[in-house]
């Protein structure tokens, strides 16, 4: 029997090592440029810390502490961001061919610009904060926003990455963001940008494209997508706007889609419940679906009951 466990393993080992051979362009052997993604998560962590100081940790910070844990967190941030960002640097054609010296000097330059626009974060997220404990009355306080909201945390990990994706930096900003997308549901591309005041209400599902561009004072509920209107050009359509704009002081409610590069939707805008934008929609509009007609059946002999919502209900309300 385990003569016979031996030889299927090994047919087992051949037949996979010719997968290898075979889709070389997805196997990464001997490469010491790989990107630790650990170590970015972990960093990310590190951030967290660093942007919302003592609400993370089992350490309890004081003013008289609070120095020298920063400086202590900057530190690590600074070592691991300068290490993995060598490594990125490698797939930028920019960078292509330097030598090892160059690259890590260009990496710390990086590394300076980003830790420097952390107080800059710092006081977008307080207006994003402040816009959810605003926006949600089922908010107890701050705390419970900055601490169990996944809205914020992605909010949060994409203001970094983004940060990132302006210094022209490959991969990692992306790893941030997936990672969040991962934990929370939310999807939001570095590439996009977002103004300040940003609410996210539940979240899950959302997805905002990388050519986004969201104003000030806005509000976005569950199932929303700020997508493109078609992908089938592939990598033809790089670099090119794909996603709408989203002007300021607008909401949009769930299971709304908002397609298209060319789609501007104006400020004060209302998209309601499952709408399908695709056009521009001036200032100050209320959109949204035909209310529906709904059928109520209360025995299998009985004729259906219809009921349609009166003209003046506006559907674009989520719990």
């Amino acid at each position: 029997m385990e003569k016979v466990r031996n030889t299927c393993l090994k047919y087992l080992t051949d037949i996979l090592i010719k997968s290898y051979e075979e889709h070389a362009e997805i196997i990464k052997v001997d490469s010491i440029h790989l990107l630790n993604r650990q170590r970015i998560v972990d960093m990310l962590e590190t951030l967290r810390h660093l942007v919302f100081p003592g609400y993370f940790g089992k350490k309890n910070i004081s003013l008289l502490s609070v120095e020298y844990h920063a400086g202590d967190m900057l530190e690590e941030v600074q070592h691991a961001l300068s290490k993995e960002t060598v490594r990125a640097l490698h797939y930028s054609p920019h960078y292509s061919g330097l030598g090892k010296e160059i690259l890590e000097e260009k990496a710390a330059d990086i590394t300076f610009h980003f830790l420097a626009r952390l107080p800059l974060v710092r006081e977008y997220l307080a207006q994003d904060v402040s816009a959810t404990f605003d926006g949600d009355p089922a908010a107890a306080n701050l705390d419970e926003i900055i601490v169990s909201y996944p809205g914020i945390y992605a909010i949060m990990v994409y203001r970094l990455a983004h940060i990132l994706y302006d210094l022209e930096v490959p991969l990692i900003p992306r790893i941030m963001t997936e990672y969040a997308h991962n934990i929370t549901g939310i999807d939001i591309h570095p590439g996009a940008v977002i103004g300040h005041h940003f609410f996210i209400d539940h979240g899950t599902g959302i997805v905002i494209g990388e050519t986004t561009v969201i104003g000030n004072h806005v509000k976005i509920y569950q199932g929303v997508t700020l997508g493109g209107l078609s992908t089938r050009g592939g990598q033809t359509l790089k670099g090119a706007k794909r996603h709408p704009t989203i002007e300021d002081h607008v909401t949009i409610y769930s299971g709304a889609s908002i397609l298209g590069g060319n789609t501007v939707i104006g400020e004060g805008v209302v998209i309601g419940s499952n709408a399908f934008v695709t056009k521009s929609v001036p200032e100050k509009t209320r959109v949204s679906i035909k209310n529906p007609e709904l059928q109520f059946k209360s025995d299998e002999h009985a004729p259906p009951t219809h009921t349609e919502l009166r003209q003046d209900e506006f559907w674009d309300w989520v719990i």
